[in-house]
């Protein structure tokens, strides 16, 4: 039996772009805003390492403070948001594919109201990864 206050879901995309390529974007949080339509504006309070803080304003709301939990250099980081009672930790990896990449996006929101906030979260992500697979590609993103 599936709990209801815990949502997951994944999505992903296949790009020509190297691995390296997606990791460079992905560790330049303030570049973020480049690439994620969903971010109008972000600071990170140290190095892209597990621990380090960061503060992301989606555009017309109000500051979110995330925090790295996970970073496997050139393979994935994990960041974790707690508003109240809910925690949504939103998982980036990289895989080699082909001769590009495959990057996924994996969210799992935990707590109240989790499947329709994890699922307002999640809708972006399509147009995120393909707007990061194009920068990466050397496209406009």
């Amino acid at each position: 039996m599936s709990n209801p206050n815990v949502w997951r879901i994944e999505h992903s995309i296949e790009t020509t772009a190297s691995p390296d390529a997606i990791w460079r974007l992905f560790s330049d949080v303030s570049g973020w805003v480049r690439w994620n339509a969903g971010i109008a504006e972000i600071a990170i309070d140290g190095p892209f390492a597990e621990g380090t803080w960061f503060t992301m304003t989606p555009p017309g709301q109000e500051p979110l403070r995330c925090r790295l939990v996970e970073v496997r250099e050139a393979e994935s980081f994990a960041d974790e948001t707690c508003v109240g009672d809910l925690v949504v930790v939103v998982a980036h990896r990289i895989a080699p594919h082909g001769g590009g990449a495959r990057v996924t996006y994996a969210l799992e929101a935990r707590g109240p109201d989790a499947a329709e906030i994890g699922a307002a979260i999640a809708s972006d992500f399509p147009d995120v990864l393909a707007s990061l697979a194009r920068l990466a590609e050397g496209r406009a993103a």
